[in-house]
């Protein structure tokens, strides 16, 4: 069998490990003669799965005792409804922070539910960085700030936590949760898709203060309805249990591999190849401003743009799959998440190197 080095934005590479491990049990899953994907979501062999990654979650995280922990359904773009729904709390405007493409969705979809007020964009520097907190115009009578901590698509990445003073901080964290340390503590929600870092598409992460959840407003769907949700233990509905299983065993990994910490020095690492080669080459060109790139996602253009095709073409012939950019922005896009070995990287610049000697 041969694996390829997938660099897709996501659904993305998984650890190896967690594959194997998954296959291994497709078929019976602990002597209990039957496949995670076909256990009652409320049978005792499922709670203890959905138990235990959530105790693994927390440990990984540090998630305080006053935060709930829920594994949901609809993607990160659900709850960019969702989370006007259940944090507006009778008021009726946010603040939101415009630093990319997928900012500028929850934006979108916000405004169909409270007043927006744009506290801060980097729109006019086509969205090559995070916009820094003294530009930022906030609301202190806003419901809350929401900002997406690391653009997928631009690669911008913010390095630092926001200080909104009281009003709670929300983070799209969908493609860089996991990969280094965070203080949950100084948010009020995180919310994360987990086709990036956490495990297959389909289940949705989202940590929320106890002290925010229970007021949503009256049209809010149940299942989307964080207090329902907390008081059923994120089985309000039936959740999806073989997403939750393959996250389990990803937190599993982590922690083996040293826990959190660990795992932001490979990802310094292994970003700090890419980057490196890109600063000493005029061959290829990189958007984003230093200080703010992204370690997980890194966006890239050949100078001379009419040999993308065939620079994708070699690359995929190489084993070195989904370098295409994203089509609202073009060029090329490496996304190198926790489980994109260094090898990967490795191979990657390697290639670039020998296409410059080849084409340059």
């Amino acid at each position: 069998m041969a694996r390829i080095f997938n660099f897709g934005a996501g659904p993305a590479t998984l650890p190896e490990p967690v594959l194997r491990q998954a296959a291994e049990e497709m078929l019976e899953w602990h002597a209990s003669g039957m496949s995670v994907m076909e256990m009652s979501h409320r049978g005792k062999e499922f709670v203890a799965i959905h138990a235990q990654a959530e105790a693994d979650l927390r440990e990984l995280l540090g998630v305080p005792p006053s935060y709930k922990v829920l594994f949901l359904q609809g993607g990160a773009a659900a709850q960019f409804a969702v989370v006007p729904l259940n944090l507006l709390r009778g008021k009726r405007s946010a603040d939101y922070v415009a630093s990319g493409y997928w900012s500028k969705k929850a934006i979108a979809e916000a405004q169909r539910y409270c007043k927006v007020n744009v506290a801060a964009s980097s729109e006019d520097a086509g969205f090559n960085h995070a916009p820094k907190q003294e530009r930022w115009k906030l609301d202190p009578g806003a419901a809350y700030v929401h900002y997406t901590s690391n653009e997928t698509i631009g690669g911008v990445e913010f390095h630092w936590i926001p200080d909104t003073g009281d009003v709670p901080l929300v983070a799209d964290a969908s493609s860089h949760i996991l990969s280094r340390p965070l203080e949950v503590g100084r948010f009020g929600l995180i919310y994360a898709g987990a086709q990036k870092n956490i495990g297959p598409a389909g289940l949705t992460v989202v940590i929320v203060r106890d002290d925010l959840i229970g007021q949503a407003a009256a049209e809010t769907p149940a299942v989307f309805d964080y207090k329902v949700q907390a008081e059923a233990g994120s089985m309000h509905n039936t959740p999806p249990t073989f997403a939750v299983y393959v996250a389990g065993l990803v937190f599993q990994w982590l922690r083996k591999l040293g826990g959190l910490k660990r795992m932001e020095e490979i990802n310094v690492a292994k970003a700090a190849l890419v980057y490196d080669y890109l600063d000493q080459t005029e061959f290829y060109a990189s958007p984003v401003a230093k200080e703010d790139r992204s370690r997980m996602n890194i966006p890239f253009s050949l100078r001379n743009t009419a040999l993308e095709e065939t620079f994708l073409k070699q690359a995929k012939g190489r084993g070195l799959a989904q370098l295409k950019g994203h089509r609202s922005v073009g060029g090329m896009r490496a996304s190198i998440y926790n489980a994109m070995p260094m090898e990967g990287v490795k191979a990657l610049v390697d290639f670039m190197r020998e296409f410059e000697r080849n084409h340059g």
